[in-house]
């Protein structure tokens, strides 16, 4: 009886140390304990963390709010998506010393990889903070906007942006002991068969980065490229440029097309011009031709909305003898650019020419054909004819 019960006793004190081997080893060769600790840890961190980083973003935001400059609270709220990962992050480094602790207590298996995985996200953070900031840093330069246009200066911010994300990717293929050097060989080689069937892209490109130094058109401006399009620029992109029709239908033109084609910016007019050939009948006098190009001239020359010489050219002379009219020619700019503003003073002109002309005694011609007959010349009328009773 008593080897039974002895017998019993050993082999509950073996259950007993396995289940202790089990419970110091078994949670990724660290004890349950410290791994139910560790994902405790996680789970609070997780929860807290929106409630963490609300706190840290408004407490920046009170800092800012001190000073008179905005730059300050643009960088915070930029500032306030990474600051998301500040929780995660110190959660997660708690977890894994947690667990380093109970790999060696136990001297069971040690998380090798934990502190890159730390170093990971804080190279996320710090990258995705970067990214964030360049657009209200940029804001720094919009003194520079004369000199760099405010185009380029976008076309500045997403290529820092490019560049913060490739770093950081960069540096966490690094981390984790991956060499970036073949890597960006192989893309090198790889580039360049790529660039031989993407030749349009590069050319688009370089074709896009001459529009803005040279600084053809920004958006905004009404440009015409005879036979490619004739509308508003909206966005100058990479690859292409999008431009509004007045019919408000988006054309993506090019870029090489935007460069190596002719490019009228109307937006740049100084002055808008009019140009009329007005014709009058041929029975119109010599003094009444006078009479109407002095008065036209006259209105043109005294009307604070049109631009005088020698700021601009005015003309009204008699140009020419048309088939059936004596033709003037009006040439005369106004002030204004804005096309609707142009079209008022293009009607009242009208008005008041139609005014001097019939005043003038004479009227304005049209299209006729005028037969002369030879003298002894037979003139044949038809009979008419007799209708049936």
């Amino acid at each position: 009886m008593t080897t039974q019960a002895e017998g019993f006793v050993a082999d509950f004190e073996e259950l007993w140390r396995i289940t202790q081997d089990v419970w110091a080893s078994s949670f990724l060769g660290v004890s349950v304990g410290h791994g139910m600790s560790a994902v405790l840890i996680i789970i609070l961190g997780l929860s807290l963390r929106g409630l963490i980083a609300s706190w840290l973003v408004a407490s920046l935001r009170r800092m800012a709010a001190k000073s008179e400059n905005k730059l300050d609270d643009a960088v915070v709220d930029a500032l306030a998506g990474p600051l998301k990962l500040v929780p995660v992050i110190v959660a997660l480094f708690f977890a894994l010393s947690t667990l380093q602790a109970g790999a060696e207590e136990e001297g069971a298996f040690l998380i090798a990889d934990g502190e890159n995985i730390i170093r990971t996200l804080i190279t996320i953070a710090i990258f995705w903070a970067l990214h964030n900031a360049v657009d209200p840093v940029m804001h720094l330069f919009k003194g520079l906007q004369n000199t760099l246009t405010p185009l380029m200066l976008d076309w500045m911010t997403k290529a820092l942006r490019i560049v913060f994300v490739i770093v950081g990717a960069a540096a966490i293929l690094e981390l984790w002991g991956i060499s970036v050097g073949p890597i960006v060989a192989g893309l090198g080689l790889f580039g360049v068969a790529v660039g031989l069937g993407a030749q349009d892209l590069f050319k688009n490109l370089i074709a896009g980065l001459l529009i803005l130094t040279e600084k053809r058109f920004l958006p905004g401006d009404w440009i015409k490229v005879d036979g490619v399009v004739e509308g508003t620029v909206e966005e100058v992109n990479f690859r292409s440029t999008l431009v509004r029709r007045f019919d408000k239908g988006p054309v993506y033109v090019p870029n090489a097309k935007l460069a190596d084609n002719a490019v009228t910016n109307f937006s740049r007019m100084t002055h808008r011009r009019t140009y009329w050939i007005i014709g009058v009948r041929y029975d119109t006098s010599i003094e009444q031709l006078k009479q109407i190009r002095d008065q036209v001239l006259d209105y043109v020359l005294t009307h604070p909305e049109y631009a005088h010489p020698p700021e601009v050219s005015t003309f009204m002379r008699v140009d020419r003898f048309s088939d059936s009219s004596i033709d003037f020619m009006l040439y005369c700019f106004t002030k204004t650019t804005n096309w609707g503003e142009w079209l008022r003073l293009k009607e009242d002109l009208a008005f008041k020419i139609k005014e001097i002309v019939e005043e003038a005694g004479t009227d304005f011609a049209f299209p006729s054909t005028s037969v002369y007959l030879e003298s002894g010349a037979e003139i044949f009328n038809p009979p008419n004819e007799k209708t049936e009773a």
